[in-house]
């Protein structure tokens, strides 16, 4: 059945736009004309697709559909599942109840394939980028198992601890690029105006200035003079490194490079070995075999040195290996992980060991990251105390000389 975008005027005669499918553009007036609205303007909708005018309104760029939305539609699907109701009739419900167009347009497109037949997974498949292939395969593997409520409730967990700890990273890192960017920009304006103006009058006396004043007005005078050319290059920089960062030569070693320093590289490994950890045991204990749940983790860890580890796990464990054996020769894992990973599949409490190991990752990462937060202020403090008391010792120290020849 296809999607339509229609805007009209509803019985007050205010403007209202939307999303709906139904048989027909005529079929589709009709049943707005029930809701009593007057369709203005009605095209069918592809999702993915821009429309023929190829432009993107930007009230619809705020409408990208994110992981909240995901999470939040996936724990009402399983309500739903879980209360004896149709999958069709879930669909459909959840289609009408969805505010954003581009979710409502993929779920009516999903329930359309469905009704016609189709599973779940295959028709969720069609909109990867609403619903990804961790996503897709999990719900695969409940409809083989018969088991897609639970599996669904598993996976909303999973996807709101994803949140919890995106939420805390991204948290975490406000403060201190807000300080970066107000203390640069606060230094900025005094090298640049301020400083030039007062270091003017030393020079108009001719006197001898001391070596830490020459290098405050040397250090000025690059700033106010060459704002407009360093700008641009540190635009230019930062563009390049960019671009080279995800290039297939440089993410590697950038990779690498990450996970080598000594406290961010810490706690990209503990980020990466929780999700790790816990989006294995959440697939396989949705029912997703061993083989293809490895070829799932890989691509949503994020650092291509540990998708190589992952890739030489999977091919170790399809020649009858087992998994805590590879990751204990990579050194990539942690011991402690490995070990337990071992205890795990000799016990064959493979998804608990996993899940004890993402709890615990989880812990560490949150305690990792409230440390550092507590500890970002006062260097923070620190720095901006360092960059201003130099300026002011650089400013006083030819002042009191002055005094001390006039006296």
């Amino acid at each position: 059945m296809p999607v339509y975008d229609y805007k009209g005027l509803n019985g007050a005669g205010k403007s209202v736009k939307g999303s709906q499918d139904a048989e027909s553009q005529n079929a589709l007036r009709v049943l707005l004309q029930g809701r009593g609205i007057f369709a203005t303007e009605i095209n069918e909708a592809r999702v993915g697709e821009k429309s023929e005018s190829g432009d993107i309104e930007f009230a619809k760029m705020l409408q990208f559909v994110g992981l909240r939305d995901v999470a939040v539609l996936t724990r009402q699907m399983a309500t739903l599942l879980r209360a004896g109701i149709p999958l069709v009739e879930c669909l459909r419900a959840l289609t009408e109840q969805a505010e954003k167009d581009e979710l409502k347009r993929a779920l009516s497109d999903v329930k359309s394939k469905v009704n016609e037949g189709s599973s779940l997974a295959k028709a969720m498949a069609d909109h990867p980028k609403i619903f990804n292939d961790l996503f897709v395969n999990m719900v695969r593997a409940g409809e083989s198992s018969g088991n897609l409520d639970v599996v669904l409730e598993r996976l909303t967990d999973f996807l709101e601890g994803q949140m919890e700890l995106r939420s805390k990273v991204i948290s975490a890192m406000i403060y201190p690029i807000l300080m970066t960017v107000v203390g640069t920009g606060i230094l900025g304006f005094l090298f640049a105006f301020v400083i030039p103006k007062v270091t003017q009058i030393f020079e108009d006396q001719g006197a001898a200035l001391p070596f830490i004043t020459k290098l405050l007005i040397g250090i000025s005078s690059v700033v106010s003079g060459g704002w407009f050319i360093m700008l641009p290059l540190m635009g230019l920089a930062a563009y390049g490194f960019r671009r080279w960062k995800n290039s297939e030569q440089g993410k590697p070693r950038w990779d690498v490079f990450t996970l080598g320093l000594p406290i961010i590289g810490n706690l990209i490994r503990m980020i990466a070995v929780s999700r790790f950890a816990r989006t294995l045991g959440t697939l396989l204990q949705s029912g997703v075999p061993l083989l293809q749940a490895l070829d799932i983790v890989k691509n949503i860890l994020g650092n291509t040195r540990l998708v190589e580890v992952i890739e030489e796990v999977r091919v170790n464990v399809r020649e009858g290996e087992s998994i805590a054996q590879p990751l204990k020769r990579s050194g990539e894992f942690p011991s402690l992980v490995t070990h337990m990973i071992a205890i795990g599949e000799r016990t064959g409490q493979l998804e608990e060991m996993l899940e004890n190991v993402a709890v615990s990752y989880d812990q560490q990462v949150s305690l990792r990251i409230d440390a550092a937060t507590t500890l970002i202020e006062p260097i923070m403090i620190v720095i901006m105390g360092v960059a201003v008391g130099f300026i002011v010792f650089a400013i006083m120290l030819p002042i009191l000389q002055l005094n001390q020849s006039f006296g």
